[in-house]
């Protein structure tokens, strides 16, 4: 592979670990956040649409964008997917209130997720399958790079600033990386060897006309630019940020001030300024629907999108909102699902249906007939879909059982120890993309989530005073490098058993099974963990029978941290027992994927 290709892969894997670093950085910039748009911090349940927001973009659309990048091409996917992440950074920036925070959030989570599926797509248009293993395990390593990245950007940047720099730099960087990838896929388009021509017998008498036309192809004319299309976006652009600003110099004047009061009511948008806005948008749509050459190509990503099935795609996307809404807005302290929760999966159950049924009508269906017959291919999503149920109990429980024994005061602490683990994970990724070359899929991951379990375990066995201990870094990184191990070879198993039509689907439902895993997971492991705690609990004096002095009432604060410590045991126990579902798994379905280079032997036995 030629150096530009390789640009251009490494840029798209800088892109997915920013867009994964922007997943965790609002963990941080969260109560800044719910304060500027008039939340109270003690009402912590009422932002849980900013979470849940960008989950339900990152995941629902993933199925859909995957087959647009198996239908329009990697590229264009990518620069589109950076500019959806872009502007909703822009939004969120500018978000005056909670819904324009949360569509802003929604945005940032259709474009970070469609990143991952046509990177995922471009490393198996780049690579034969058997060489797929480490490309695959770097990405995948990047990926998992940014859960540690974001929470220390996102440190750096509030230590600085205000939260809303935070998006601008989203903002910035994924513009730029929009246009470094747009670039890099140009010049790598038209890079062409002379010894890679074909031989052609020449004439002298055809030498001027053969002259001429190398003249015409040095020099191929440029398209020209849609200035019209340029002015109303810019248009739309500038009134919209007056909208969502409203400066104060501007309102307080008498003539430019009147541009803000509403035609009727209070609102943003029945102003002067903002029917401009919004008749600029219709304008430039309208623009972009029509025009020869327009700035985008609209009818051209409606066609794409037609064809990619977009009836079912909705469906599909209903189905897994529903799974998200249940288990994303509920309390995991006494709950698995919210009160709405058998609503929300009543209608999932309802759209499943409706996506069966039309896969079976439609003459071109989100999911071909047959793409995802093979084994390894139905099955890294099963195993995808524990990694994660397992993968989230580290993610979360292990800062918990930190805060809850040694680091009661302190939340930077308690989260590096979560550090520890997730340094390991993209070691454990590069080098599990290295073993794919050689051994078998299948080995690679039951290898790795059988280190995860193992971790597990040794985490169960952790006491009040475990993390002070050095011999507490061997759990973490054991569970943090075998869940890196898994990564790769899960990715290699189904693009190796599907056709390159379908990689960017077969990669989005491998991401989407591994976010469902991880939401029912947290649910249901929290909740199992909850019993027990409530069952110690239980066998506890109140506090009034204790607390007769200080030195009593410490033993019992001592004593409930214990009863908090069993519930993480549970938790970690419940975690183990899933990586061994999925070690299970990948031995028994991954047989039969084709990730492994041919040795000289295998070569010589299949000659005979």
């Amino acid at each position: 592979m030629t150096g530009r290709p390789r640009l251009l892969l490494g840029l798209a894997a800088i892109a997915v670990a920013f867009a994964a670093a922007d997943t965790y950085v609002v963990v941080l910039a969260l109560p800044d956040m719910m304060n500027s748009v008039g939340i109270p911090i003690d009402q912590l349940q009422r932002a849980a649409p900013i979470v849940s927001g960008f989950l339900l973009g990152y995941v629902a659309m993933l199925p859909l964008i995957g087959r647009i990048a198996d239908l329009r091409g990697r590229v264009p996917v990518l620069v589109a997917a950076l500019v959806l992440f872009a502007f909703g950074s822009l939004v969120t920036t500018l978000a005056y209130d909670m819904p324009s925070l949360v569509g802003g959030r929604f945005l940032q989570g259709v474009g970070g997720g469609g990143l991952v599926p046509a990177t995922l797509a471009l490393v198996a248009d780049l690579y034969p399958a058997d060489r797929r293993g480490v490309p695959l395990g770097v990405v995948s390593a990047v990926q998992e790079l940014g859960s540690v990245l974001g929470p220390l950007f996102g440190a750096v940047v509030l230590a600085l600033a205000d939260w809303r720099a935070i998006f601008l730099i989203n903002l910035a960087v994924g513009l730029v990386l929009a246009a470094a990838i747009r670039a890099a896929a140009g010049a790598s388009a038209v890079e062409v060897r002379v010894e890679d021509l074909p031989a052609v017998e020449v004439r002298a008498e055809d030498l001027p006309s053969v002259e001429v036309r190398a003249k015409r192809a040095s020099k191929p004319r440029r398209p020209r630019a849609d200035l019209v299309g340029a002015v109303l976006l810019l248009l739309t652009l500038a009134t919209g940020v007056l909208v969502f600003v409203r400066p104060t110099p501007i309102m307080r004047d008498l003539t430019w001030g009147q541009i803000f009061i509403p035609f009727v009511g209070d609102g943003r948008w029945l102003t002067p300024v903002g029917v401009v806005a919004m008749a600029a948008a219709l304008l430039f749509l309208v623009r972009c629907a029509t025009a020869a050459r327009p700035l985008v190509d609209l009818p051209a990503w409606v066609r794409t999108a037609r064809e990619a099935d977009l009836v079912g795609a909705l469906f599909l996307a209903v189905a897994l909102a529903g799974v998200i809404l249940a288990f994303a807005t509920a309390d995991p302290k006494v709950q698995v699902f919210s009160d709405q929760g058998a609503w929300y999966l009543l209608g999932s159950a309802l759209a499943t249906v409706a996506f069966v049924l039309h896969l079976r009508r439609s003459e071109s269906p989100l999911v071909p007939a047959g793409a995802l017959r093979r084994t390894p291919a139905w099955g890294a999503m099963l195993v995808s879909f524990f990694v994660g149920a397992a993968l989230i109990a580290a993610l979360i429980d292990i800062p918990i059982f930190a805060r809850t024994t040694v680091y009661p005061d302190s939340q930077l602490l308690a989260a590096l120890v979560l550090v520890r683990f997730l340094v390991a994970l993209p070691v454990g990724a590069v080098i599990g993309g290295y073993l794919t070359r050689s051994v078998d899929a299948g080995v690679v991951a039951a290898m790795g989530m059988a280190l995860a379990a193992l971790g597990f375990v040794l985490m169960s066995r952790w006491g009040l005073t475990s993390l002070d201990d050095l011999s507490a870094n061997v759990p973490l990184l054991l569970g943090g490098l075998g869940f890196g191990l898994a990564l790769a070879p899960v990715n290699a198993a189904v693009l190796a058993s599907t056709g390159d039509r379908v990689h960017g689907l077969a990669s989005a439902l491998v991401v989407v099974a591994r976010m469902v895993g991880m939401l029912v997971g947290i649910s249901a492991l929290t909740t199992i963990g909850l019993r027990r705690y409530y069952a110690e609990q239980a066998d506890l004096p109140s506090a009034r029978e204790v607390c007769g002095s200080s030195t009593r009432c410490d033993e019992f604060t001592n004593l409930l941290r214990v009863a908090g410590i069993s519930q993480e045991h549970t938790v970690f126990a419940g975690a183990a027992v899933c990586a061994v579902v999925a070690a299970v798994l990948a031995l028994v379905l991954f047989r039969g994927a084709a990730t492994r280079a041919v040795g000289a032997r295998e070569m010589l036995r299949a000659a005979g």
